[in-house]
């Protein structure tokens, strides 16, 4: 199994509060640090404050002060940046990084963030996406000294350079979501890893098996997808640890335990030995307090040496 850490900026955290947990998360070996993309936050217990920060932006600066730990998102959102631009940052952030970055991209979902920010938020955004896809991977996958065009209904390039490319060929793209049939297909034909969104554990089996199916229609060894899962994370010796952590992510110890991984370090075991039986390999522990590292330290103590 492989052990990730995946965080919520947008809810209060500087840069520096980032790089803190980064670095905490790479000694202790967790094998990534993940954010979400998003310019507003869904809790509103603080603003937000201090506000902000670009994932891209964010993401070049622990390039630099990070050295073996992966990087990405989880996930950008096709309405935020245009295809060619993104294909840009991304590359650049994956040489910036000796080639450790991965690029998770969805739809967008949050109409409130791009109303504060004036962005455009379209009714219908899964064209985007596709094109968007179609894009990234023409731009990075045209032969160096060769041009790439595109024509779509929402993108058009003429005669790109389709500069830089990744370190990385290909670069890992991480697609997610429990959509019945346009997600599989997607994550089928552009996806190194599928994420099945958070811990739920009731409805996982349908998805995987949807993806399955999408991957066999196009006669792609489904074994070649990574699957992931995602939980919130409230790990704890005692009951009034995981409380407080539970409170900090602004949820319960029961319903974590339900819906994310909660409770003593026996039971968060027994939940992702569950899961592995499922199929999955890759978790990412959704930390929301970036200044309790005392949690990322007892899950590398307690939690991961069992799940060896």
């Amino acid at each position: 199994m492989d052990f990730r850490i995946f965080t919520e900026p947008q809810n209060g955290a500087s840069y520096t509060d980032q790089l803190t947990l980064a670095q905490a998360a790479e000694s202790l070996g967790f094998t990534g640090y993940f954010r979400s993309d998003h310019y507003l936050t869904m809790d509103d217990r603080n603003g937000g404050i201090p506000g902000p920060t670009d994932s891209w932006t964010t993401l070049a600066g622990l390039a630099r002060e990070t050295s073996t730990i992966r990087l990405g998102t989880l996930v950008s959102s096709a309405t935020f940046r245009h295809p060619g631009i993104l294909a840009i940052q991304v590359a650049q952030v994956d040489d910036m990084s000796g080639g450790r970055i991965e690029l998770g991209l969805g739809t967008g979902w949050f109409e409130r963030e791009h109303e504060a920010y004036g962005i455009p938020f379209p009714a219908k955004r899964f064209g985007l996406l596709e094109e968007q896809l179609d894009v990234i991977t023409g731009i990075w996958g045209t032969e160096p000294g060769k041009m790439f065009s595109y024509e779509g209904k929402h993108y058009t390039l003429t005669q790109s350079p389709a500069l830089p490319k990744p370190v990385q060929s290909p670069l890992p793209i991480i697609i997610g979501g429990s959509g019945p049939s346009r997600t599989p297909a997607l994550t089928a034909t552009f996806a190194a890893e599928y994420n099945a969104g958070f811990a739920t554990v009731a409805p996982l089996k349908e998805r995987l098996d949807r993806v399955q199916a999408a991957c066999e229609m196009i006669d792609r060894d489904p074994s070649t997808l990574v699957l992931s899962i995602a939980g919130t994370t409230a790990v704890g010796a005692t009951e009034a640890q995981i409380d407080t952590r539970a409170t900090a992510a602004n949820s319960t110890a029961e319903n974590l335990r339900h819906t994310g991984f909660a409770g003593t370090a026996s039971e968060v075991v027994d939940k992702i030995s569950e899961l592995k039986t499922l199929g999955f390999t890759r978790v990412y522990f959704q930390v929301m307090d970036f200044h309790d590292l005392d949690q990322l330290d007892f899950l590398a103590r307690e939690v991961l040496p069992q799940l060896d």
